[in-house]
């Protein structure tokens, strides 16, 4: 029933295929994930799980989600709206405001199981989500704790290029040709859809891509995290809406609520939680992965890198 995962499911864990609205009327599809201990008399805390930026909640989500389940919590990961299983029309699209607002979404719906304690609900966010949950935390103090894992600004990465490097005229000349691609898709009737990676896994990773495409390539594109519904493509024009809204403009009100950001030693985006570190208010922490690159932390790579005990002891100790 479940072999579309791009994982092993776990013999200590249930999967329930669940939907619930955001408040935009949007069905969100997710996979909530139950320890075959829980006892549904009692109430436990919970975490809402995003999935990497262009990912869907059967790959890296899911991991976390069935890992976490398996120590004690209620867990959910969730497919983003205009995306995956989610509703939405047309597909494909990309929205800050929407991504934010799933995560609160899956805070409704966990708030309201009768077997979780609603005061005792938490968010991890991995790539591109991470940097949505802050934004949700910002905003959602029902969010008592967040976490985040290979977090990518997806607003500052749009808006300023790889590394800052955007020039305001390069800005400038990008937003007169996304108002181009705007009548163009208004008189094609849909938006355009740039090609992702391939519909079929790879078996090699296609010669002179980029170091960063080629890690990504890695990942979607090859069998290692490969699925039908990923294909890490949005319409072009989503990205007009990034590039006029700041994600973690707030990240310090936050507090006294916590942040811990989980990044690779070697993950080219680490410098996205740097910064966002040194922004937030205590308490938060860095952590550091030795060795890890920016995809290991999507599925813990070949050595089980993805650091469980710290996110149980982070939300055990929060949570409470």
């Amino acid at each position: 029933m479940e072999s579309n995962k791009t994982f092993k499911l776990s013999e200590k864990v249930t999967v329930e295929k669940v939907s619930y609205k955001n408040k935009y009327g949007i069905t969100v599809a997710a996979d909530m994930y139950l320890s075959k201990d829980i006892d549904k008399s009692q109430k436990y805390p919970a975490i809402v799980i995003g999935t990497p930026y262009g990912g869907v909640k059967e790959q890296g989500a899911g991991i976390y989600a069935q890992n976490l389940a398996e120590r004690g919590f209620v867990t959910i990961a969730f497919d983003e709206s205009y995306n995956g299983e989610s509703s939405g029309e047309p597909r494909h699209i990309s929205s800050p405001d929407l991504f934010v607002e799933d995560f609160s979404a899956g805070v409704d719906f966990l708030g309201t199981r009768p077997f979780v304690d609603r005061n005792k609900i938490g968010a991890i966010g991995i790539c591109g989500s991470g940097a949505f949950s802050i934004t949700a935390a910002q905003v959602d103090p029902r969010i008592k704790a967040v976490a985040t894992a290979s977090m990518y600004d997806m607003s500052r990465m749009i808006r300023n290029g790889w590394e800052d490097s955007m020039t305001d005229e390069q800005r400038a000349q990008t937003l007169v040709q996304l108002g181009e691609q705007r009548w163009k898709d208004f008189e094609n009737s849909t938006p355009e859809l740039p090609a992702g990676f391939p519909n079929e896994p790879a078996d090699v990773i296609p010669e002179g891509l980029d170091p960063i495409t080629s890690e990504f390539f890695e990942y979607y594109g090859m069998k290692r995290g490969h699925h039908p519904n990923a294909g890490a493509a949005f319409t072009i024009t989503s990205s007009m809406s990034f590039m006029n809204f700041p994600l973690m403009k707030y990240i310090k009100t936050i507090s006294p609520r916590p942040i811990l950001f989980i990044i690779g030693e070697n993950a080219h985006s680490r410098y996205f939680s740097e910064d966002a570190y040194k922004m937030a208010t205590e308490p938060k922490e860095l952590y550091i992965v030795p060795g890890a690159r920016h995809i290991d932390l999507y599925d813990g790579g070949d050595n089980d890198c993805i650091p469980f005990d710290k996110l149980e002891g982070f939300f055990k100790e929060h949570l409470e």
